[in-house]
């Protein structure tokens, strides 16, 4: 019997988002970036910087008897565009657009757009919440979005 949904979940939300339609030339990762990332634009699940968590995970007994359980967690995640040029606008636009990918991915994973479960590893998923950074660099300007994907499961 697992103990979590957590791992098959990461795996399937890579194998969603790396045949995901409008990332072309953008990179998915899983975990931190290793190397030099800084002229190029990726997604990163199960990473956000200036965090040291991965995913947050809760359980409960599903039912009297204890013998099953279910689970939320949330897989923090990142979005980072970068072009070397000087426009804010230009970047905060498109990183939204990679955004709205990763959201009509996971909407439509599965059998039914109604039930994300990121091809059967839990019982939903979806995007909650997002938060924009941008800044200045020597290198131009970069656009990121700390985002989670938030799942149920039953284990």
């Amino acid at each position: 019997m697992a103990t979590s949904a957590v791992p098959g979940a990461m795996s399937a939300l890579l194998t969603i988002l790396r045949a995901a339609d409008g990332f072309d030339g953008v990179t998915v990762i899983d975990g931190p970036p290793t190397g030099d990332m800084s002229t190029s634009e990726f997604v990163a699940v199960g990473w956000q910087p200036d965090s040291e968590e991965s995913v947050q995970v809760t359980q409960a007994f599903a039912y009297a008897g204890a013998r099953s359980r279910d689970e939320e967690f949330s897989i923090m995640c990142w979005i980072d565009t970068w072009t070397g040029d000087a426009d804010v606008s230009a970047r905060r636009v498109r990183a939204f657009e990679l955004l709205a990918v990763v959201e009509d991915a996971i909407r439509a994973s599965g059998g039914s757009p109604t039930a994300p479960t990121l091809n059967g590893a839990v019982l939903w998923s979806e995007l909650t919440s997002a938060v924009l950074k941008q800044a200045n660099t020597d290198q131009g300007v970069r656009a990121g979005i700390a985002f989670t994907v938030t799942c149920r499961a039953r284990i």
